[in-house]
């Protein structure tokens, strides 16, 4: 179900990006958020807009959009660490995605960082990213 979901959304965003200059990576794919080698991740999906960020060992600097896909072992993480350490890099917008719950929560870092608060999606919304203007996805046709 993970992967599916991850396989999903990556070919929903790539399809969106064609042709633009962002690019989306699925992991595998090492991100150094704060380019000084102290905090490494491997998000689910990473969307880099910035192609000086792009280095032979992945992205140095946060992503512009990042998704977690929920899973048993990662619920802490994506729900806790993960949400800090995201929004204080940089990125700026996060969603995790979670199966067992059936909801999107999606944060957005355009705003004061002491004003973060998540918007929480079911599965049947169409859910607008943020950064892009004209891109919806919905979680449910996934599943």
């Amino acid at each position: 179900k993970h992967q599916a979901s991850v396989s999903f959304l990556h070919l929903k965003i790539a399809s969106y990006l064609e042709g633009k200059p962002c690019k989306v990576y699925p992991a595998p794919f090492a991100v150094n958020l704060d380019a000084d080698d102290k905090n490494w991740v491997e998000p689910d999906i990473s969307v880099i807009c910035d192609p000086d960020k792009l280095t032979d060992r992945g992205c140095s600097g946060a992503p512009d959009f990042i998704v977690e896909v929920v899973s048993p072992g990662s619920r802490r993480m994506d729900y806790a660490h993960k949400v800090s350490l995201y929004l204080e890099s940089g990125v700026r917008e996060y969603w995790i995605v979670d199966p067992l719950k059936k909801c999107t929560t999606v944060y957005l870092n355009e705003q004061d960082p002491s004003e973060f608060a998540p918007i929480i999606f079911p599965f049947e919304s169409n859910i607008k990213v943020g950064i892009y203007a004209d891109l919806s996805i919905n979680i449910s046709q996934l599943l």
